[in-house]
């Protein structure tokens, strides 16, 4: 009888697998990658055409030595590594390290842990895709040149363990330039006015917001104008002018992205991206379920296709039949929005088996695992049924030289909203529509209610957020967001309050040497069309060395430009007038992982250390003490009072010494305009 090996990354996915297959193949696991570029060293030999130099990474070599011993009791081996570039390249490097052959091994792809996909993979067994491998070997030289070249840099700039990245140093800059717009944003005052009328015959009042007048929209700056439009209307005599009826449809979501699960999970479930895509890993790879055993019970985790297979369809279309009704099967292809970046290598993430619903696997989940299991199904579910329906009835008012208008809407049929709402569809909800009302109505003033309002900086970056805009830019791609974030977390470059990303000073300082030193490495634009080269290799349209050859001399000239402008600068410890209360010296200022600090310059005789406080030269508005700039415990800039916390005064934005001069608060800067920080004042000086 023939021996078969399969070998698939994960140890998790051995179980799974193994039970799919005959008493002839055995599953075994490599852990990962195998073989890497030398962390010790560039690992790229630039002179012999980029030629990469893999080690076999430490640690896996009694892993490598026992896979040898599975090959040779073998007489084919199935690598069996994940369905994308980076799987195809630990395929490849797993055939290079056991010195396989195309006679002694082939590979295999499937898009879900099922016995009808594995065993399905084995009869399409293929060579391995150099295409793919390459397009990874690319991204992965790449990327090395960046973060060894330019990291260093930082270490002489600021501080050793710093780095830099070709993803990773854009996605700072997306920050940092989000961060600097709502620093400099200045609020407008604006003012809506909403009234109350009586309608004859009907008890409930009707709202009718101001939308115009004669010339158009209407934009109402200050309360005087607002109150001039309240005292005409009161005057007015409010006449309905039209009654419209129509049916507005609602589409049914697309299955689940990577980035969308992403983004939905962090709005309905509070899970990071790190935590979605965890536990999503733990599903897709196989979960002891009761009655069934080690089930894969999702499709592949990492992808940008909204596809989804024919057999899949079917099944879900009758599962929607015979539990929803007919008219609940919806009928259309799933389509994204033209997307040319979306590589359509593999599925949606969806249920490995619609059948197989939240309720029959909630006592074998976890509570987590349940949750994002249950909203993969829902959405995949909601994917494949018919749109919901709507009655929409808009009112159109007139009074005197103003127009209003009212809407409300009726849901006449749920469709997908039977199984799912998404988080942009939450406020979904029946408004009501006043049965008797038509253009001969009579319509009665009770009161009108003018309201003010300030315009609003642009929303901090969540953790989805950010991956949407990522994704929308064409910054990385679905395996890369979530260890981007989590990198520039663990660097310290940002810090998450609440949903929140802030930036930290260090941060900062390490973007703004970027921008200053390599405009390009931090360019969306190059990132994305980097990105774009990268797919074209995968397509076999490109040859991987072109695009380091091209990308290698700019970035070489780039290091050397900044490493001279470098050496130039003397970079000494900062000496200042606080005095080491253990030795006597005149503490330095310093840099660590979180920023500057105060050390004394006796080290490692006296190690004293102390929080880095600097003065800004603005007086406290509260007790007239020194304003300083400080850190929150996560590491985000703030000024506050010296005298904390007997005296709790701070600000987000930097304090001035001017006053404002209409109600004389404190002022703060906004860009290169004064701004007062009271914010029923509204003064802000000229630029």
């Amino acid at each position: 009888m023939r021996k078969y090996l399969v070998i698939v990354e994960s140890p998790a996915k051995v179980k799974t697998i193994k039970k799919f297959l005959g008493k002839n193949y055995e599953v075994v696991a490599s852990n990962g990658h195998v073989r890497d570029l030398p962390k010790s060293q560039l690992g790229v030999d630039i002179d012999d055409d980029f030629k990469p130099k893999y080690i076999t990474i430490r640690g896996k070599g009694d892993i490598l030595a026992s896979l040898r011993k599975e090959v040779k009791k073998a007489d084919h081996v199935y690598l069996a590594t994940d369905p994308d570039r980076e799987g195809e390249a630990i395929s490849w490097h797993l055939f290079e390290a056991l010195k396989l052959d195309d006679k002694k091994a082939s590979r295999i792809t499937f898009n879900e842990i099922t016995k009808s996909a594995v065993t399905s993979s084995l009869k399409a067994e293929r060579k391995i895709d150099y295409d793919l491998v390459d397009a990874q070997q690319a991204r992965r030289v790449l990327d090395r040149m960046v973060g060894y070249k330019i990291s260093p840099l930082l270490w002489v700039k600021v501080k050793r363990g710093l780095s830099a990245g070709r993803v990773q140093s854009v996605t700072l800059r997306l920050i940092c330039d989000r961060e600097d717009e709502i620093n400099a944003f200045i609020p407008e005052e604006y003012w809506t006015i909403e009234t109350e009328l009586s309608v004859e015959g009907e008890k409930k009042p009707l709202i009718a917001k101001l939308s115009s007048d004669e010339n158009g929209k209407i934009t109402i700056s200050s309360e005087k104008e607002a109150k001039e439009i309240e005292s005409k209307l009161k005057k007015s005599a409010f006449v309905v002018n039209d009654v419209k009826k129509s049916e507005k449809v609602r589409k049914s979501p697309l299955p689940f992205t990577t980035s969308t699960l992403q983004q939905e999970a962090s709005a309905k479930l509070n899970f990071s991206i790190q935590k979605t895509m965890r536990i999503a890993q733990q599903l897709y790879e196989g979960v002891e379920v009761k009655g069934m055993g080690t089930v894969g019970l999702i499709t592949y985790l990492r992808t940008d296709s909204v596809r989804v297979s024919d057999e899949a369809k079917a099944s879900t279309a009758a599962y929607i039949e015979e539990n929803y009704g007919e008219k609940y099967v919806g009928n259309k292809e799933a389509k994204a929005s033209g997307d040319s970046r979306i590589q359509d290598a593999h599925e949606a993430i969806r249920p490995s088996d619609i059948a197989r619903t939240p309720v029959v696997v909630k006592e074998s989940l976890s509570r987590d695992q349940f949750r994002l299991y249950q909203l993969i199904w829902q959405r995949f579910m909601a994917s494949q049924m018919n749109p919901a329906v709507f009655e929409s009835t808009s009112i159109h008012i007139k009074a005197g030289e103003y127009k209003l208008s009212s809407s409300a809407q009726k849901l006449i049929f749920d469709g997908f909203l039977s199984v799912y709402t998404s988080s942009e569809d939450d406020d979904i909800k029946n408004t009501s529509v006043l049965k008797s009302l038509d253009a001969d109505s009579k319509l009665s003033l009770n009161e009108v209610n003018p309201k003010q309002h300030f315009t609003q900086p642009p929303a901090h970056f969540t953790e989805a957020t950010l991956v949407r805009t990522m994704e929308e830019l064409g910054v990385g791609r679905p395996s890369t967001y979530s260890p981007t974030v989590s990198l520039l977390l663990g660097r310290h470059y940002i810090v998450k309050e609440g949903k929140n990303i802030f930036v930290t000073e260090l941060g900062q300082v390490v973007n703004d040497i970027m921008k200053d030193s390599f405009p390009q490495i931090v360019d969306a634009s190059f990132t994305a069309n980097m990105e774009s080269l990268l797919d074209k290799v995968e397509e076999g349209s490109v040859d991987w060395k072109m695009i380091v050859r091209n990308f290698y001399p700019d970035l070489a000239s780039a290091v050397e430009k900044a490493e001279e402008e470098l050496e130039k600068i003397e970079i000494h410890d900062e000496v200042t007038d606080v005095i080491c209360e253990e030795c006597g010296r005149n503490m330095v200022i310093k840099y660590g992982p979180h920023g500057k600090f105060l050390a004394c310059p006796g080290f490692p005789e006296c190690k004293n250390t102390k929080p880095y406080y600097e003065k800004i030269d603005v007086e406290c508005p509260k007790c007239g003490k020194d304003i300083v700039l400080k850190k929150t415990r996560k590491g985000r800039l703030y000024y506050g009072c010296i005298d904390n916390p007997d005296c709790d005064f701070m600000s987000w934005q930097r304090p001035v010494k001017e006053k404002c001069p209409k109600c004389g608060s404190y002022m703060v800067k906004k860009g290169k305009v004064n701004v007062c920080a009271n914010s029923e004042c509204g003064y802000h000086g000229k630029e």
